[in-house]
Order: structure tokens, then C-alpha cells, then sequence
């Protein structure tokens, strides 16, 4: 740009010159304005700066963020970050669309709230760095989940909008806006969250939605594969929205089960034990164990199973017994402990086996019902014979009673020796009874 304008003639120079201003300015514009929306500097403030840029003798020669910076209204770092945030945009341009501020950062990519140009909506976009476009793998997942959302069309799952790459070489996916934060931001401790505590009824109420939204994605084929609190957006009016299908996968696609053979894909704290073992026929009970586990996380304020290591806590989801969710928190219903030991059960044979299932369970414990397929470990059979006959009989037998070796068993032994002292003492009165007949 410097040796085309030293090529020019005086007046052409000049106009460039202009230019540079124009873009200097507008550069201003763009950090004043990003900074007022990031909530880190007041209306106010930008204009007290401007001021004094206009009063000093060359307005170009010190930009608004320095003095911001000068008159303690930003740090270094939020200065630093502000224009990052913006250089980035200037870099990333996606036509059709004009980006305002990051909103979400992720391991390998970064989400924008942006205006919809045409439309003159709000919507959000997730941006891939250029450095991920050699891992021809990763683009193509990134790919995958926008195809995988444009499937579905549901109130409870963000909607995708586009995908594709812009003139400069950055892989993006469009989606729907949406004005709230995850369930983990909510309960997260502050200052990183809220630190909120969700109610029976308000997890209950987003179970319903969630097992909803992932019915559907069940319905067509798909099953999300990373259902958990941070993949979860609660708006203020209580809606909560899915999002986050990077991971998700058509049930029938053999081609993509077979490559990822002996892979754990999952989030350590809610994954199933099957996509810890990596087998090749994940299904929807995969997502259902993990939406049991958010539950779990929702209505005791911890994940089911902590550890040190990631692979402490996924060798707990393989062998470890669940502590009942209402052992946790004795406020619950026994409902909900029922429902999330049936979604959380070992073997997926063991769940339930239909996410519609699980629906109308969460809907009835929510109308203070019983649910109709979770239930606890007991013989109902039995509670029928008590009701009918008035008799007590055993609902769960002592497993000791049905080994072989029985007869080891301490109380066994003692009634065997109470018998053996009975017939003792009644072969000693038969011997005194004849002794005393003769």
C-alpha cells in the first residue's frame, strides 16, 4: 500500500493520504462502539475522549483507544482485546453479513453476533481459524454440523441458517441468535457464572424440552452425541435451546462409525459408557444417558461422577453404581430419582427405549404423577399380593439365600443349631423315659 502511494502523483498521494484518515476514523468508530456494547466503557466516556482527539493539534495523531487508555476508562488488555476483536472482523468478512462482537469462544473456533444485512436481523456465526484449515478432518466436521442442524426444525434446537467460506478463506456456519446463556454459565460459581440453583420444577422444565428437541433429532436419523449443560442456552423467558452438533451423527452413517471405532467422542462428565468404550452402534440411549446426567448436574448442583482426571471420572461412568440423584438433594421428589437412574442405567438395554419414553415421564413427575416407565428395583407383583392378602413376603430375597453354599450364612447356622439342640435333648427324654419304665 506505502509504494503505490509514493508511485502517485502529489495530488494522488494526498488522496490516499485522506483515505488513511477516513480509515483511521472509521477504525475509531468500530473500537468505540465495540467497547460501549462489550459494557466496558460508558457513551459518555467515548464522547469525552473525542473531544480532546478534536482539540489537539493533529486529531490523527492519537487514537481513541489510547486515550481511553490515558484517561483510565480502559485497561492495556481490554484496549488490546477490543482491537483484536475488530481486526479480526476486518479480516473475516462474510458476505451478507456485517460481524459485531465475539459472544462465544470455543477449543477450535469462535462465535460472532452479526447483522444479517439483507434481513436486518441479529444472528450468530461461528468462525474457524484459518490455522484449522489444513486439518481437512476437522473442516470437514465443521461442514457436517451445519448440515446435521439445517435437518432439523425445532423451537428447543438453534437453528442453522448457512455455511461455506468466505473470498478470504474462512470457514463459517450461521445460525440463529440467540439471547440467553448455557446452563453452565448459570450455575458455574461466580465470578466466572451466576452460581445458580435450579429448582425441581425449573430442571424438570427444561428436561421436558430437551428430551423433546432431541425426539426429534431422533425421529430423523440423528443422534447430538454431547448433550450437556454448557451445549444448552436458557433464554430470559425460560426457553432452552440445544445447540452445539459438531458432534452429532446419523445413526445409519456406518462409513463415519467405523472410522471412529474405539474413540471416546463426548464430554467426560455426561458421556455414555458405550461412546467411552467407542463402539461401533451408538444410538439415541446415548443421548438419553447424557441428558440424564445434566438433570443429575441440574437438580444436586454436581456433575454425576467427579475425579481428577478425565479418565477417572469415564472408568466411574463404566463401573462405578450411581448415588441416587434424590440421596443427594432428600428436597426431590422420588420421581426424578427414578427417572434419571432409568436414563443413567450401565446398560442402555437398561434405559429407556424411546426418548418419547422419557418425555412423558418427565411430563408427569412435573404434574406431580408417578412416572409411568421409570421405576425403582422392586417386585410390584409382591406389593400387590401384600395389599390383596395382608401378608408380608419378601420384595427383594438375600442373594445369600441363593448360592449354594447357603448353609454358610450366620443366620442360617444358628437356626440349624437351635434344631440341632431340639432333637438332642428330645432323644436324651425318650432315652429317661424308657429308663424309667423298666
Amino acid at each position: 500500500m506505502i509504494a503505490l502511494t509514493m508511485s502517485r502523483t502529489p495530488n494522488q498521494a494526498a488522496s490516499a493520504s485522506d483515505k488513511g484518515a477516513l480509515s483511521s476514523s472509521n477504525l475509531d468508530t468500530e473500537v468505540g462502539k465495540l467497547a460501549v456494547d462489550m459494557g466496558l466503557v460508558t457513551r459518555n466516556e467515548i464522547e469525552f475522549c473525542r473531544e480532546h482527539q478534536k482539540q489537539a493539534s493533529d486529531p490523527n495523531a492519537r487514537s481513541l483507544t489510547d486515550l481511553l487508555v490515558e484517561n483510565n476508562f480502559l485497561t492495556a488488555n481490554q484496549a488490546k482485546r477490543v482491537r483484536q476483536v475488530v481486526f479480526e472482523g476486518r479480516s473475516s468478512r462474510i458476505p451478507g453479513y456485517e460481524l459485531i462482537k465475539e459472544v462465544g469462544k470455543g477449543a477450535m473456533a469462535k462465535v460472532y453476533s452479526a447483522k444479517q444485512i439483507k434481513l436486518d436481523r441479529v444472528v450468530a456465526i461461528k468462525v474457524l481459524p484459518k490455522k484449522m484449515n489444513d486439518n481437512r478432518d476437522f473442516v470437514d466436521r465443521f461442514y457436517k454440523e451445519g448440515q446435521a442442524a439445517a435437518r432439523l426444525s425445532h423451537n428447543n434446537i438453534v437453528q442453522a441458517i448457512d455455511v461455506g467460506e468466505s473470498p478470504d478463506g474462512f470457514h463459517y456456519f450461521v445460525m440463529e441468535f440467540v439471547e440467553g446463556k448455557t446452563l453452565y454459565d448459570l450455575m458455574a460459581p461466580p465470578p466466572q457464572g451466576d452460581g445458580k440453583s435450579f429448582s425441581e420444577a425449573e430442571a424438570l422444565d427444561i428436561g421436558i424440552q430437551m428430551a423433546d428437541a432431541l425426539a426429534h433429532a431422533h425421529q430423523r436419523g440423528l443422534i447430538h452425541r454431547d448433550v450437556k449443560p454448557k451445549n444448552i442456552i436458557l433464554t430470559p423467558q425460560g426457553v432452552a435451546k440445544l445447540t452445539d452438533l459438531g458432534l452429532a451423527r446419523q445413526i445409519d452413517d456406518k462409513r463415519a462409525a467405523d472410522a471412529e471405532a474405539g474413540k471416546a467422542y463426548g464430554t467426560p462428565y455426561y458421556i455414555s459408557p458405550e461412546q467411552i468404550r467407542g463402539d461401533v452402534d451408538i444410538d439415541f440411549r446415548a443421548d438419553i444417558y447424557s441428558l440424564g446426567a445434566t438433570l443429575y448436574h441440574l437438580v444436586t448442583g454436581r456433575p454425576p461422577f467427579e475425579g481428577e482426571t478425565p479418565a477417572s471420572v469415564m472408568h466411574q461412568h463404566l463401573r462405578q453404581p450411581l448415588v441416587p440423584a434424590d440421596h443427594v438433594n432428600t428436597a426431590l421428589s422420588a420421581g426424578v430419582g427414578e427417572i434419571i437412574d432409568v436414563a443413567m442405567a450401565k446398560r442402555r438395554e437398561d434405559r429407556y427405549q424411546s426418548t418419547e419414553q422419557m418425555l412423558e415421564d418427565i411430563r408427569l413427575v412435573r404434574n406431580n404423577e408417578a412416572p409411568r416407565y421409570a421405576r425403582r428395583a422392586v417386585d410390584l407383583d409382591s406389593l400387590a399380593r401384600i395389599e390383596e392378602t395382608g401378608k408380608t413376603v419378601d420384595l427383594i430375597p438375600s442373594p445369600a439365600f441363593h448360592r449354594e453354599d447357603s448353609w454358610k450364612n450366620p443366620l442360617v447356622l444358628k437356626l440349624l443349631w437351635a434344631l440341632g439342640a431340639a432333637v438332642f435333648l428330645d432323644i436324651v427324654l425318650v432315652i429317661l423315659l424308657v429308663l424309667l419304665h423298666k
